[in-house]
């Protein structure tokens, strides 16, 4: 079976995508079983703190200075360069050092500030203020070793490594999450008990990380060496992601700053959960990121606009059907999902509604990707840059109003809103100077009739499915309307339905 966007590769792109969706699946998976069992062992306040260092993360990835987008796009243009190798393998040592300094230095101050932040920042109810600075400070600790992963991940990443990639990061996250219910199970269902666990695991795997990276670069004829003069050649394309990187967690959190600092640590612990429904797709979206960015690199090096296209719209509509019917489910029936997910029916009443806002918010975030991964692969930065600067202007105060006046949903539409009127901006913009003309077939052919199609089986299903059911009825029936919106999707999708009908007709045959 040969798809219609099938590339060249080291590896293959199916057995990439295969292994990135594995990966994806995977981590998601193990999260959300861990989740409930989170909230059970630890009460929703602490579980809190859990979803405070989550943003606590993402926020400090404004330090990143744009290098793991970096390291992705050149390992990329290097894979095709084998002459350089040398080069190769000083641009890693000279990126490492300066991301293991910020690391430390990420640690520190957290550390530092932590009695400040127990005390003047977090509202909680019923844990005491000492076992919030512990906890805070284990976070800090736990900051220094993760820092560096998206790095030596981005490397792995452009030189195509997705299977070593993928395997690491399935044991990872069965490791880190299974061993931290274990913890919380068998020896102290306290949040102490849990970060420390996070911390001793995360010190282990970043050491794995670092030697696969290494021992995938190209060997070289002599001995590897930091050289400053190399950052010459990426300081621009690394200052503009730097830029964006910055502006898009203000955007994408500042509404959970927000919201740690007006609402109580309960509240808050329900929009934390909500908000994991979009990352949900969040990770179905990154494993074709991550195999495609790469590409796009490889492809925009050597001057292959015609397969750059065919590449982008095969993905595009890849995207599509992964994203729009599993947003579509997730956002129509978030309270029924909560219900079977956790098994507490006010955890469900009371996060079912931001789930829906904040998932259809990141699909549409998620059909942006590939648009933006083509600016990057042409180091177009700057449109990025002026859009996400230009909407964080606007949305701190918006979502200041929204979140005091209106709580977690209010904040939520923000969020929501935030996301359209990138996407209204942004993608017509990219096709304006890249692979200009393809914006309507973006439009009307990728994009379009997935969506539509998705919305009306899901949306019936909705308006038919009225009473209660069991746990096991519902997972059924729920899994059944899934995947009856993906076949709808996929067969309206040019370049997946001509492939999927020749390998059934060829299975029907044999």
């Amino acid at each position: 079976m040969k798809f219609a966007w099938d590339t060249k590769s080291p590896s293959g792109f199916k057995l990439d995508l295969v292994a990135s969706l594995t990966g994806s699946a995977w981590t998601m998976l193990v999260q959300l079983a861990c989740v409930p069992l989170y909230i059970r062992f630890l009460g929703i306040e602490a579980y809190g703190l859990v979803g405070f260092y989550l943003m606590l993360q993402a926020m400090l990835q404004v330090l990143d200075l744009g290098l793991s987008p970096t390291m992705n796009r050149e390992m990329a243009r290097y894979s095709v360069q084998p002459e350089r190798a040398d080069e190769t393998r000083d641009l890693v040592r000279t990126l490492e050092v300066g991301y293991w300094l910020i690391g430390i230095v990420v640690g520190v101050t957290l550390v530092a500030a932590s009695p400040w932040i127990a005390t003047h920042w977090i509202k909680a109810s019923t844990i005491p203020a000492r076992s919030i600075t512990r906890a805070l400070t284990l976070m800090g600790v736990l900051a220094a070793f993760q820092w560096p992963v998206s790095f030596y991940q981005g490397g792995l990443m452009g030189l195509h490594k997705q299977v070593l990639f993928n395997a690491l990061r399935i044991i990872a996250s069965t490791v880190s999450n299974g061993g931290a219910v274990l913890v919380l199970w068998l020896v102290s269902p306290t949040i102490q008990a849990f970060f420390l666990w996070l911390v001793v695991t995360n010190a282990v795997f970043v050491v794995l990380w670092t030697t696969f990276l290494w021992k995938s670069l190209p060997f070289a004829t002599r001995a590897t060496r930091f050289d400053f003069g190399l950052l010459r050649n990426i300081g621009r394309f690394a200052a503009g992601m730097s830029g964006i990187t910055a502006f898009s967690l203000i955007l994408g959190q500042a509404d959970k700053v927000i919201l740690s600092r007006v609402l109580s640590l309960k509240v808050f612990g329900y929009y934390i959960v909500g908000g994991l429904f979009g990352a949900g797709l969040v990770m179905i979206v990154s494993s074709l990121f991550n195999i495609v960015y790469p590409r796009f690199s490889t492809l925009v090096a050597q001057g292959d606009e015609q397969e750059l296209i065919r590449l982008y719209h095969g993905a595009t509509q890849l995207m599509a059907v992964f994203i729009l019917p599993s947003a579509s489910v997730l956002a129509l029936f978030s309270a029924d999902i909560l219900q079977l997910w956790t098994r507490n029916s006010e955890v469900a009443r009371n996060a079912g509604p931001i789930a829906t806002v904040l998932v259809i918010g990141s699909a549409v975030n998620g059909l942006m990707n590939l648009p933006y991964a083509l600016q990057l692969a042409y180091g177009w930065t700057s449109i990025g840059l002026r859009i996400t600067i230009s909407l964080t202007i606007v949305v701190v105060p918006a979502l200041w109003f929204m979140a005091t006046r209106y709580g977690p949903v209010g904040a939520a539409l923000v969020f929501l809103g935030t996301q359209a009127i990138n996407m209204l901006i942004g993608v017509p913009l990219t096709h304006q100077r890249l692979l200009r003309h393809e914006m309507t077939r973006w439009l009307l052919q990728d994009i379009g009739p997935p969506l539509i199609v998705s919305v009306l089986v899901v949306g019936l299903a909705r308006v038919l499915i009225t009473g209660q059911m069991s746990p096991l009825t519902t997972l059924a029936t729920l899994v059944a309307i899934l995947l009856s919106a993906v076949a709808a999707a996929a067969f309206l999708a040019p370049q997946i339905r001509g492939p999927l009908l020749t390998k059934v007709s060829s299975m029907l045959v044999g």
